[in-house]
């Protein structure tokens, strides 16, 4: 019995290091990652239907713009992806006909610089400013949202398009699938602002009665006055001379 009890002891003696090696053995669980900073051509390509709006982002540069504002502003964004199909749909020619700056106001006009949920929307006050807000001269370039329920609107004036499913719905940064390019009034509307103002027309000088009337009586005689006027002084010297010829004969 007694050489029994050291025995025990040895036992648990190396069955206690045996368990404090294995535990010790066991890697350490990862430390959990930071995310890295939001893209907003990553976030697109994840959707696979915006090429063309991801083409449009990196030509006119305000992708690098969105990415450099998101990471490091605290009011966040929304932006309002057009489909590819959005692009299809509008008229043949429109994207060529904008010069380069219009470009990127059509883009920045479907962001805007702050963060807003689907219930944001619904009772923000319209109009919502965008990226595109004040850079021609203080003009508008807003964005009006209505709807109930789920459902949230939008509309420019010119077009009016929902919703239709979210990219991204997580601060700083929403991204809102929509199924046309919003078209701003002020671009594309009837009282759009002209880049070039017309030259004044210039009117001819309204010429009075009287003026006219002492023009014609300026004027020097026509060819057939004078020849009618010498056929007259001719008619008066022939009788001037019979007459005196008779007066030669009687006398």
């Amino acid at each position: 019995m007694a050489t029994s009890t050291p025995l025990l002891l040895l036992l648990l003696f190396l069955t206690v290091i045996f368990l404090s090696t294995e535990i010790t053995a066991q890697p350490a669980a990862p430390a959990p990652r930071r995310p890295g900073p939001i893209n907003i051509t990553q976030i697109l390509e994840k959707g696979g239907q915006f090429v063309t709006f991801i083409r449009l982002l990196n030509t006119t540069q305000v992708g690098n713009q969105i990415n450099i504002q998101i990471n490091s502003s605290s009011e966040g964004m929304t932006v309002l992806a057009p489909t590819d199909n959005a692009f299809q749909n509008l008229k043949p020619g429109t994207l060529n006909k904008l010069s380069p700056d219009e470009q990127v106001k059509l883009i920045l006009y479907h962001v805007s610089p702050k963060f807003y949920t689907l219930e944001d929307l619904l009772s923000v006050s319209n109009p919502v400013s965008t990226q595109s807000s004040g850079r021609d001269g203080g003009a508008v370039y807003g964005l009006n949202f209505t709807g109930q329920g789920s459902q949230v609107n939008v509309s420019t004036g010119i077009v009016e398009t929902r919703l239709s499913n979210a990219l991204r719905t997580e601060r700083p940064l929403a991204v809102y699938v929509v199924d046309q390019v919003l078209l701003p009034d002020e671009m594309f509307g009837k009282h759009k602002i002209s880049k070039v103002t017309p030259a004044p027309e210039t009117k001819s000088p309204v010429v009075s009665d009287d003026s006219k009337s002492s023009k014609k009586a300026a004027s020097p005689p026509s060819e057939s006055e004078k020849s009618g006027s010498g056929e007259m002084k001719s008619g008066l010297g022939f009788g001037f001379g019979l007459v005196v010829l008779c007066l030669k004969f009687l006398f």
